[in-house]
C-alpha cells in the first residue's frame, strides 16, 4: 500500500499548488509591480508508426504559469514554470521516454519527474528564469531566455541558438537558453546585439553578434560568431514586394568537425556521414507570403543545405541536429494555405516536401473559438514515402486540443 499511497499522495500535493497558482494570479493583478499568466491545455492523441505494431494512444495534461516582476523601472525578471502530465501508450512503448520530452541545458535543468509509472509520467520544470536591466539604448539579460534569431516562418538557419521544428505544434513558447544577452539600440528598428550562450566545453558553446538595420523599409541583419566550435557568418532581411511578403536568410559555416560526435558504424551502408562532409556549409532560405482581402493567406517557403542527404535522409536526422542542421535533405519545400471559413473558425492545409526522395508530410488544422480564452484544435500529420526517407517512417497521427487561457 506505500508506493500506491505516495503516488496519489503525489498527484494531490500538484492538483493543490496548481489551485493554489490559479487562485492567486487575481490577487497577482491587482499589484502593479508584479504578474502572472498562462493556460491549461489537454492533448489527446492517436498514432501510427511504421517501426511498431501497435498504435499509440495518449492523454496529456498541460499547464503553463508565467510570473514577471518589475521591482523598478530598470528592472524587470521572469519566471515560468511549465508542468505536464502525460498518460498513455507513448510512456510505455518509447524506450528513454523522458529523454524525448525534456529540455537539455548545459548547467543545471531545473525540472522534476514527480512520478514516473508504467503508463504515466509527471514532469515540471523551469523553462524561462532571467533577469532583465535596461538603461538607455542599452539592454542587459541574464537566464534562462528564448533568443529567437531570424525571419523567415518555418525554417530559421541563423536561429543558432535556439533551432525549432514547426511540427513541434504544442510547445508555442520553444526552448530556451541559458544565456547573456547584450542589446544596444541605435535607432528606432536598429540595434547590434551580442549573446553568448556558454557550455562546458568548445563543442557545447555558442556566442554570436547581430546587427540589424533598417533601409528601403526592409529590414537587414548581419551576423557572425562561433556555434559548436565552428565558426559561422549568415545574414537575413524581411522586407515586402507589391503587398506580398518577401523574407530570406543564409548562414555559412565551418565544415563540420568529424570528431565532435562519433559516427554509428551502421551509417556507412546509407551513405557517407554528414560530418564526413569537409567544405564550408550553405544553407539558405527564401519565404514568401500574401493574405487575400478575404482572408486567404498563402505562404511558401524553401530551405537548402549544401551537405544535406539526396537519400535516406531520415537515417541522418540525428546527425544532422548534431551539426545544427534544420533538416537533413539537400532541398525541402513548404507551402502552407489558411483561411477564415466563420469569424470563429480557421482552417489551414500545410504540406512539406522532399524533393530528392519525394517523401512529404501533410497536415491539415482547425481552429475554434469556443468562447473567450477557450480554443480548440485538431491537427493531424499524414506522412508518406518510402522506408529511410525523410518522412517516409514518420506515421500517421492525430491531435485534439483543448486550451483555456488565464
Amino acid at each position: 500500500m506505500k508506493p500506491f499511497s505516495g503516488f496519489w499522495k503525489t498527484r494531490w500535493a500538484t492538483c493543490l499548488l496548481f489551485l493554489l497558482l490559479m487562485e492567486s494570479v487575481p490577487l497577482f493583478a491587482q499589484v502593479s509591480w508584479f504578474a502572472a499568466d498562462g493556460y491549461v491545455k489537454y492533448l489527446a492523441s492517436t498514432a501510427k508508426y511504421p517501426f511498431l505494431d501497435q498504435r499509440l494512444n495518449d492523454q496529456l495534461i498541460h499547464t503553463r504559469l508565467n510570473t514577471h516582476w518589475y521591482p523598478s523601472n530598470a528592472f524587470r525578471a521572469e519566471m515560468d514554470i511549465r508542468f505536464r502530465a502525460f498518460y498513455g501508450s507513448s510512456v510505455q512503448k518509447i524506450p528513454n521516454f523522458l529523454d524525448h520530452i525534456r529540455s537539455h541545458h548545459e548547467f543545471k535543468q531545473l525540472d522534476r519527474v514527480l512520478w514516473h509509472r508504467d503508463k504515466s509520467l509527471g514532469y515540471a520544470q523551469v523553462d524561462r528564469l532571467w533577469l532583465d536591466y535596461s538603461r538607455g539604448n542599452l539592454e542587459a539579460t541574464l537566464g534562462r531566455q528564448r533568443i529567437a534569431w531570424g525571419t523567415a516562418l518555418v525554417w530559421n538557419v541563423i536561429d543558432i541558438f535556439n533551432p525549432q521544428s514547426i511540427l513541434d505544434f504544442d510547445y508555442e513558447e520553444k526552448p530556451g537558453s541559458d544565456a547573456f544577452r547584450l542589446q544596444y539600440y541605435t535607432g528606432p528598428v536598429s540595434k547590434v546585439e551580442v549573446s553568448v550562450k556558454p557550455g562546458k566545453d568548445k563543442k557545447h558553446t555558442v556566442a554570436a553578434g547581430l546587427v540589424w538595420v533598417n533601409a528601403f523599409s526592409t529590414d537587414f541583419f548581419a551576423l557572425a560568431g562561433v556555434r559548436n566550435d565552428r565558426w559561422v557568418l549568415g545574414g537575413a532581411w524581411a522586407g515586402s514586394i507589391l503587398k506580398a511578403g518577401f523574407r530570406g536568410e543564409f548562414l555559412v559555416s565551418a565544415p563540420p568537425n568529424k570528431n565532435a560526435f562519433p559516427t554509428p558504424p551502421y551509417l556507412s551502408y546509407f551513405g557517407a556521414s554528414i560530418f564526413a562532409y569537409n567544405k564550408p556549409v550553405f544553407s539558405g532560405v527564401l519565404s514568401g507570403d500574401y493574405t487575400f482581402s478575404n482572408s486567404l493567406y498563402l505562404h511558401t517557403e524553401l530551405l537548402y543545405n549544401s551537405n544535406g542527404k539526396l537519400k535516406n535522409a531520415g537515417v541522418f536526422y540525428v546527425q544532422a541536429r548534431q551539426a545544427g542542421m534544420l533538416s537533413p535533405s539537400r532541398w525541402s519545400v513548404f507551402q502552407e494555405f489558411s483561411y477564415d471559413i466563420t469569424p470563429l473558425l480557421r482552417g489551414s492545409l500545410f504540406g512539406i516536401l522532399n524533393p530528392n526522395d519525394r517523401s512529404s508530410v501533410v497536415v491539415p488544422q482547425l481552429t475554434w473559438s469556443v468562447i473567450t480564452n477557450l480554443d480548440a484544435t485538431f491537427i493531424a500529420f499524414f506522412a508518406r514515402g518510402k522506408h529511410f526517407t525523410e518522412w517516409g517512417d514518420y506515421g500517421t497521427s492525430a491531435f485534439f486540443r483543448l486550451k483555456y487561457s488565464f
